[in-house]
C-alpha cells in the first residue's frame, strides 16, 4: 500500500479542513449547548460535494474514492463531530446503498438529489430490541399486491427530523427470518409516518436524532430496494461500509484533541515551564501521537481495500474498533492536559471527550466489532 497521497486527495483534504476552520468552528458551541442542527453548514457542505462524494458523477456524485471520503470525514470531525456524522450517514449508508443496489428509477428519482446534497438521507435499522441485531426486525411491511403496508417503530435514527428520504430495514416473512427481511425507501411526509421527539444526547448533540414511527405506511412496490428478501444483506453490506466513516469520524476526534492539547501544552506554563517540557505531559502527547497514527493507519487500509475491491468486512471493523477507543483515550487526556481550563466548554476538548463516546456505539458497538473480525479470523 502506498500511503502517499494524490494531488487531488490533498486538495480534497485542504479544502474539508478550511471549511472546518471558517465554517464550522465558529458557533459549534453554541450549536452543541442548544441541540442546534447545522442547517447552513449542511448546505453548504452539499455545495461543496461533501454529501455524494463517492457517488458516479452521472447521478450527480463527486466520482471520488474511499480514502478522499475518510479524509473529508477526519477534518470535519477534528471540529464537528456532529456535522461529519450527517455527512457519513449520507454517504456511507444512504447513497452507496442506492447506488449499489438501487434501481435505476430508484437512483434517477431519489440518488441524484441525495448526492448532491438538494435532499438529506437517514438509515433505519435500529429498533427498541433490535440494534445491531438486524434478524430482530419487528418492524413490519405486509405485502399487498402493488405496495407494502409499513408499521413499526425505529430509533437512535441520524438526520431522523430533517431527511427527506429515509431507508428503512422491515420484516416481510418472520418465518423466513433473515431472508424474509426487506428495505425501502419512504419519503417524509407520507401519510402515517410520524417524527418522534429530538433524543437529548450526551455528544454529537448538533445532529438529530429522533425516532420514527409508522402506522400503516403505504409504499409502492418499486420502493423496495433488490429482490425480495435481500433486506439482511442489503443492511449488512451498507453497514460495512459505514463503519469506515465512523472510523475515519473517530479518528479525527482523536486528532482535533491531540491538537488542541499539543497547543495548550506549549503555552501553558507550571513551576516556571511551559507544560509541554515536563515529562509528564510530554509522554502524554507522545502516545497519543502514536495512537491517533496506528489509527489512521488501520482507517486508511479499510478505505484503500474498499477502494481496490478486496473484502474490507474485516479491516472495516478493526479501524472502527481500534480507532474509536483511540478517540476515547486520546480526548480524555486532551481534556487531563488541559487540567481544570478542560472541563470548560471554551476549550472545546470537554466537547471532543463526548462525542468520542459514540464512536464505540453506533455502527455496532466494539462488542460487534469484535464478533465481524474474530468471524473473519476463524472463517477458513
Amino acid at each position: 500500500m502506498d500511503f502517499t497521497l494524490s494531488e487531488e486527495q490533498i486538495m480534497i483534504r485542504d479544502a474539508a479542513r478550511d471549511f472546518a476552520r471558517t465554517e464550522l468552528l465558529p458557533g459549534v458551541i453554541e450549536r452543541d449547548n442548544h441541540q442546534k442542527f447545522p442547517t447552513e453548514q449542511v448546505k453548504k457542505m452539499g455545495e461543496l460535494g461533501f454529501l455524494g462524494m463517492m457517488v458516479d458523477p452521472k447521478y450527480g456524485g463527486g466520482g471520488m474514492d474511499t480514502v478522499s471520503y475518510v479524509l473529508v470525514m477526519e477534518e470535519l470531525s477534528k471540529i464537528d463531530a456532529s456535522c461529519s456524522v450527517i455527512v457519513s450517514v449520507n454517504n456511507s449508508l444512504v447513497c452507496y446503498g442506492l447506488e449499489k443496489y438501487g434501481s435505476e428509477e430508484q437512483k434517477e428519482k431519489y440518488l441524484t438529489k441525495l448526492a448532491t446534497g438538494e435532499k438529506l438521507g437517514a438509515f433505519c435499522l435500529s429498533e427498541p430490541e433490535a440494534g445491531s441485531d438486524a434478524t430482530s426486525q419487528r418492524t413490519t411491511a405486509i405485502d399487498k399486491g402493488d405496495h407494502y403496508i409499513l408499521n413499526g417503530t425505529k430509533n437512535w435514527i441520524t438526520n431522523g427530523g430533517t431527511a427527506d428520504y429515509y431507508l428503512v430495514i422491515a420484516q416481510t416473512d418472520k418465518e423466513k427470518k433473515h431472508k424474509g427481511i426487506n428495505a425501502f425507501i419512504v419519503e417524509k411526509g407520507w401519510e402515517g409516518f410520524e417524527i418522534g421527539p429530538k433524543e437529548d444526547k450526551l455528544g454529537i448533540r448538533g445532529s438529530d436524532t429522533h425516532s420514527l414511527i409508522f402506522n400503516d405506511v403505504k409504499i409502492p412496490k418499486g420502493n423496495r430496494i433488490g429482490e425480495d428478501g435481500f433486506g439482511f444483506k442489503f443492511a449488512m453490506k451498507t453497514l460495512s461500509g459505514g463503519r469506515i466513516g465512523i472510523a475515519a469520524q473517530a479518528l479525527g476526534i482523536a486528532a482535533g484533541a491531540y491538537d488542541l492539547a499539543r497547543e495548550y501544552s506549549k503555552v501553558r506554563k507550571a513551576f516556571g515551564t511551559e507544560i509541554c517540557n515536563h515529562q509528564a505531559i510530554a509522554f502524554k502527547l507522545a502516545d497519543m501521537h502514536t495512537s491517533i497514527t496506528a489509527a489512521r493507519h488501520l482507517v486508511m487500509k479499510a478505505a484503500w481495500d474498499k477502494d481496490q475491491g478486496n473484502d474490507y468486512d474485516m479491516s472495516g471493523a478493526m479501524a472502527k474498533l481500534y480507532a474509536s477507543q483511540v478517540a476515547m483515550d486520546v480526548s480524555v487526556e486532551a481534556v487531563q492536559v488541559h487540567g481544570g481550563n478542560g472541563y470548560v466548554k471554551e476549550y472545546h476538548v470537554e466537547r471532543l471527550m463526548r462525542d468520542a463516546k459514540i464512536t464505540q456505539i453506533y455502527e455496532g458497538t466494539s462488542e460487534i466489532q469484535k464478533i465481524v473480525i474474530s468471524r473473519g479470523l476463524l472463517r477458513d
